[in-house]
């Protein structure tokens, strides 16, 4: 019997057109109902995954920022975070003002970039997140920052990382939350990190837990998790990770994950 579920959000929790099922809806209270707990596992920053949690009736500490954060849904207490390291943030933001990147950085759970421009406005479109503009962004380098993001192609961003994990070194961890988002956090703001957390909190052994995801940023936890399941529509090198491969997003692989290992329909 799983006891704690993880689900990212993004491709994931939600279809294409950014909706909960009803389907899949009724598949979460029913695994509330039987007394597991049902939580969200997302690189986005908590206000925007806050509204999704309110949305489904979740009241449980959430993952966000990859696994830089949690934080109640009810008090809004902060159990677990994580930063990017002082260091390593100024040297990314270096790299980045010399070779004309995109940066986004994140505080107080705010969006701050230097400049607006159509990445940014296309971010934020995509996750319903408003922005700042700081033209003085290394003033927020000196701040606590959960996450820092690069936009662009995602061929060039695969060369990126290589030469980010020589400049920065072992105390942060890189990843890709879509194609063409490069995510640079502390090393241990994993979702793995965040879920082993969480069922320590919970009291739950790591073999009652179950993940779900569709994206390389997703594969710590489904490692981590006793059951890793990956959509339908995840890349392939996550399928190829998890335990089980349930449907995609638009068709309520969700639903269809808790259906067969917590409802036993």
């Amino acid at each position: 019997m799983y006891k704690l579920i993880a689900i990212d959000i993004d491709d994931t929790l939600i279809n294409d057109d950014k909706e909960v099922t009803p389907a899949t809806q009724q598949a979460l209270e029913q695994a509330v109902a039987k007394d597991v707990v049902v939580t969200l596992a997302t690189g986005r920053a908590y206000a925007s995954a806050q509204a999704i949690a309110r949305q489904t009736g979740l009241n449980v500490p959430i993952i966000t920022y990859q696994g830089s954060l949690i934080k109640n849904l009810m008090d809004e207490k902060v159990l677990y975070e994580r930063y990017v390291p002082k260091d390593a943030a100024r040297k990314l933001f270096e790299y980045c003002i010399a070779h004309d990147l995109h940066l986004q950085v994140y505080i107080d759970d705010k969006l701050y970039a230097r400049e607006e421009n159509q990445k940014l406005i296309d971010y934020c479109n995509l996750n319903r997140t408003p922005y700042y503009i700081e033209p003085d962004l290394e003033k927020l380098i000196e701040q606590k920052t959960p996450k820092m993001l690069i936009i662009d192609d995602p061929d060039y961003l695969d060369t990126l990382i290589p030469v980010f994990r020589e400049l920065l070194g072992s105390e942060v961890h890189i990843t890709k939350s879509k194609p063409h988002f490069l995510e640079i956090m502390h090393h241990e703001g994993t979702k793995g990190d965040a879920l082993t957390f969480l069922a320590k909190h919970f009291g739950v052994d790591m073999s009652e837990t179950m993940a779900i995801g569709d994206s390389w940023n997703d594969h710590e936890m489904l490692e981590a998790a006793g059951l890793g399941v990956a959509m339908g529509n995840a890349i392939q090198g996550l399928k190829d990770i998890a335990d089980f491969v349930t449907l995609s997003n638009n068709e309520d692989g969700v639903k269809a994950a808790i259906d067969q290992f917590i409802l036993n329909a």
